[in-house]
């Protein structure tokens, strides 16, 4: 028996009988064995203990400095948790389910437990220390491969009834005749893996919170125990990333749209439908207003549609019944099929293209609409801003020839482009999703999705873009590019998007009359630069802290008299700031100046403007800014100017360090 062993950097070492990466990272340097935690084996994940046979494999050692070594160890993490808990209260413990999160901001696993106590998050340094000895011991971790059969026995001789229901669910979705099991000392889990290769490679843990979750989800099951934790290989990098969740904590889009008084969702209005405030509207007025100037210059036209539409409208575009789940029920209208509150606008934009008459010279038609859509999300799901039922999309839709959709493909690009940078979220990388082909969960031919895969490839090549493929991110109907921004706290969010597709204009029959005379379809590009306007508010508030720069801020300037002697002046200055068109509160309280400052400080406000009688007499203001503190006297006039010029440039004055 011959094995050939070849490493990432073109080199081959050849062994005359099975081995395991462990041995290959071993002869590679003691070093390199030391910090090994998993293996990348032609191309999957794998343990290091696992045995390679005849013939020739391509391996890649993997060690803590990996990207995927933290979902190892968070893996790994989340089996000694389970353990930690089964020492602590018993057989009676049944466990099900513990993934690592590495999508997670804040929790980097979890496992959900059904247990014979009821735990709060007071017990959760019991657990910790209990896993901490786990770590100390020093386990090692051992895969093995059971049929069926001797795997339920071995679960059912251990009291594990939710394993042996997941075991069915195997043999029942994936006609699988042996199941992987890792055992951990006296623990024993099922488990695809892969692990480290002992319990001490796991590092730092923190347990972070408990939570209550259905069992499969499923309201009619029985309610589980969740304990959320996340895991590192260093004290050093836990302490880093627990110090960014206070921070997060800080900027919470819930705690500071209360704080600024910008948005408030109310029970009797119902969850997870936000209602904007005088503030916050601002935020959103301005966003709005600048995208729209952006898009008459880019030749688009804006329409207004329904919020309500026939279910008939929705079957013929696919949304009823693909997203039925996550839909309001539809609303009976006597002898009429009902309506439904519309999930996506596009089938409202098909029927406005569908009714008019096209030629080849009238495209691209390009429809802009910041319109409202409706999803029942689930009320665990819902998060301020960022998660709701109602929210307003920057959506657009063009039609176009397939001649002219490289350049509208591009226009699309440089749009989104423009609306990040401006914002200051300019650290992004870009997805190119794409369909699953084991799924079925996509519209459409195969080959209409193959030449819309094509278009997308082509234009982030042509535009020399860093991208990333990845399967199963399409939307049902097309492939899609996604913006995916990285905010000052390290999180990840997928903002913008540029969707191609073939199949939703086919499924309307639209259809524009050709240099030929003859009916041709067209293609279609859905895209939204904000995506859902509320997420991307919430977005901006927790990256900005709430300190918006000087063209978002809800008040721009805020006025503050020292005492009354000087409010006539004050008045004034306010007139002459509102008059410029630059939005202004003042405070003509009775508290002392201090006071002002402070109030104003914590509204964020970015300009105070302190007025005294010397500054009466000169026809100044004594200028303070959001986080530079005192700039001086300046002459009225000037001061105003620069406001304007700095509005107009969209300049990004804000600080997104660490909020005192």
């Amino acid at each position: 028996m011959s094995v050939e062993i070849k490493l990432p950097d073109g080199s081959k070492l050849s062994y005359d009988g099975p081995v395991c990466p462990m041995n290959v990272a071993e002869d590679i340097s003691p070093r390199l064995a030391a910090a090994a935690v998993a293996a990348e084996v032609d191309g999957q994940l794998t343990e290091l203990t696992a045995e390679l046979t005849d013939g020739e494999h391509q391996v890649r050692i993997i060690t803590d400095r990996d990207d995927e070594a933290l979902e190892v160890l968070r893996h790994t993490a989340a089996h000694v948790l389970a353990q930690a808990v089964l020492r602590i209260h018993g057989p009676n413990v049944q466990y099900t389910i513990g993934p690592a999160l590495t999508d997670d901001f804040q929790y980097g696993f979890y496992y959900d437990f059904d247990l014979p106590v009821k735990i709060s998050t007071e017990d959760l340094p019991a657990v910790e220390d209990e896993m901490r000895k786990i770590i100390d011991e020093r386990i090692p971790i051992r895969r093995l491969e059971m049929s069926v059969d001797e795997a339920k026995e071995e679960f059912r001789r251990r009291g594990q009834e939710y394993k042996n229901e997941m075991i069915d669910d195997l043999v029942r979705d994936e006609r699988v005749e042996t199941v992987s099991l890792y055992e951990q000392g006296d623990f024993l889990d099922m488990c695809r893996g892969p692990h480290l290769p002992h319990t001490g490679k796991v590092g730092a843990v923190k347990l972070l919170a408990v939570a209550g979750a259905y069992w499969r989800g499923d309201q009619s099951r029985r309610m589980l125990t969740r304990i959320y934790g996340t895991a590192f290989f260093d004290e050093k990098a836990l302490k880093q990333h627990l110090e960014r969740i206070e921070e997060a904590r800080k900027r919470d889009n819930r705690v500071l749209g209360r704080q600024l008084d910008l948005f408030f969702i109310d029970e009797e209005v119902g969850p997870g439908l936000p209602m904007w405030l005088p503030k916050g509207n601002v935020i959103r007025e301005e966003l709005q207003n600048w995208l729209k100037g952006e898009l008459v210059k880019r030749g688009y036209q804006l329409v207004s549609t329904p919020h309500i539409g026939k279910l008939e409208l929705y079957r013929t575009s696919g949304h009823y019944p693909y997203y039925q789940d996550s839909q309001y029920p539809p609303i009976p209208m006597g002898d009429e099929e009902g309506y439904l509150l519309k999930p996506m606008n596009c089938p409202h934009h098909m029927r406005i293209f569908k009714a008019t008459q096209h030629s080849y010279r009238d495209l691209p038609v390009r429809m802009a609409e910041f319109g409202t859509v409706y999803r029942m999300e689930q009320s665990g799901e819902l998060n301020g801003l960022i998660r709701v039922r109602g929210f307003t999309q920057d959506d657009a839709h063009i039609l176009c020839t397939p001649e002219q959709l490289e350049s509208e493909l591009a226009s699309c690009v440089e749009l989104t482009q423009l609306v990040l940078d401006v914002l200051g979220l300019d650290d992004y990388r870009v997805r190119v999703g794409l369909r699953d082909p084991d799924s079925d969960k996509y519209v459409g031919d195969a080959e209409n999705w193959t030449l819309a895969e094509s278009n997308l490839r082509q234009i982030v090549r042509k535009l020399g873009m860093n991208y990333v493929e990845e399967a199963g991110e399409a939307a049902f109907y097309g492939p899609k590019i996604d913006f995916v921004v990285t905010d000052c706290l390290g999180r990840e969010w997928q903002l913008g998007t540029i969707q191609v597709d073939y199949n939703v204009p086919e499924r309307f029959e639209l259809e524009y009359t050709g240099r030929d005379n003859a009916p041709h379809r067209p293609v279609m590009i859905h895209r939204a630069p904000f995506g859902s306007l509320e997420r991307f508010i919430g977005i901006l508030i927790e990256h900005y802290g709430g300190a918006f720069p000087l063209w978002l801020s809800p008040v721009q300037v805020a006025v503050l008299p020292v005492s009354e002697k000087v409010a006539d002046y004050a008045e004034r200055v306010a007139s002459r700031l509102r008059e410029a068109g630059i939005r202004t509160e003042l405070d003509d309280s009775a508290d002392k100046v201090g006071a002002k400052i402070r109030r104003a400080t914590m509204q964020k406000v970015p300009y105070l403007a302190v007025v005294g009688p010397r500054e009466a007499e000169a026809e100044s203001v004594a200028v303070r800014t959001r986080g530079a503190g005192d700039q001086g006297a300046r002459p009225l006039e000037e001061f105003v100017q620069s406001l304007i010029e700095e509005i107009d440039s969209k300049a990004q004055n804000v600080v997104t360090g660490t909020m005192g």
